[in-house]
């Protein structure tokens, strides 16, 4: 029996990109997945093609910026599948582009609710599901920007760099319970979100700019994602990792 039989995974935001290219990995490793996401007919998209591949997933319509929604989440995870291995905590937005002085409460409130407490929400409900089977992994989509800064994106960063902050302090409280949390920190990603940045010309530039010279793939962060909730991995914890092209070490 394969690792990831009969294990359950959880992706938010995976209606598209990131989170759709690792809910099809953990789903040809072998694990039933959970889609959660506010977009529904990309959603079920993601679920169609995960089950045109032979694999086994649904999808649950959620707002990770809500408390009751993602409870919800896990309460219909383990109605559903019985359990919660693995979590995906991806969901997330870039915000405008603009000076910070230029920026809107609104934005800060719209970007800090989804990329920040929008993960702490999700390991609020996650853990104690995994606490009571003896253990889970899970991994939170962060960015280069949570380890570096940059300009004209400073909401962003500051969430992002949260992220990193979150995932070192709950790794630590449950480090002796057998439960695993790291980030994953992606440079630039060839999705709707550099295209919705910096236009299909700007997005090729930003590929340029990183040592290896291009984008990345979706594919390759999901990669890195399932390994970080494999065995193989069973000594990581608090970490993250940069999966960047080089960019941050240049």
């Amino acid at each position: 029996m394969a690792e990831f039989d009969n294990k359950v995974a959880l992706v938010t935001g995976g209606s598209s990109g990131i989170g759709r290219d690792t809910a099809l990995a953990f789903a040809e490793k072998g694990a039933k997945v959970v889609i959660a996401s506010r977009r529904v007919t990309e959603s079920k998209q993601t679920v169609e093609l995960i089950q045109a591949a032979g694999g086994e997933a649904f999808f649950v319509q959620t707002d990770v910026t809500k408390a009751t929604e993602v409870e919800n989440l896990i309460n219909q995870t383990v109605a559903t599948y019985g359990r919660l291995d693995y979590a995906f905590n991806n969901a997330g937005t870039e915000g405008i582009y603009g000076r910070s002085i230029e920026q809107t409460e609104e934005t800060w409130n719209h970007v800090i609710d989804t990329n920040l407490k929008g993960v702490w929400l999700s390991m609020k409900y996650e853990i104690p599901q995994m606490l009571k089977q003896g253990g889970g992994a899970i991994v939170n989509n962060s960015s280069i920007a949570g380890l570096i800064g940059f300009p004209n994106i400073s909401i962003y960063v500051a969430s992002k760099h949260g992220v990193v902050g979150l995932t070192k302090a709950l790794a630590l409280e449950h480090a002796k319970e057998n439960i695993r949390v790291n980030a994953v920190c992606p440079a630039g990603i060839d999705t709707d979100m550099p295209t919705r940045g910096f236009g299909e010309q700007g997005k090729a530039s930003f590929g340029a700019a990183h040592p290896i010279g291009r984008l990345g793939q979706p594919k390759e962060v999901a990669s890195a994602v399932v390994w970080l909730c494999s065995d193989g991995a069973s000594f990581i914890t608090g970490q993250s990792l940069a999966i960047d092209g080089g960019f941050t070490v240049q």
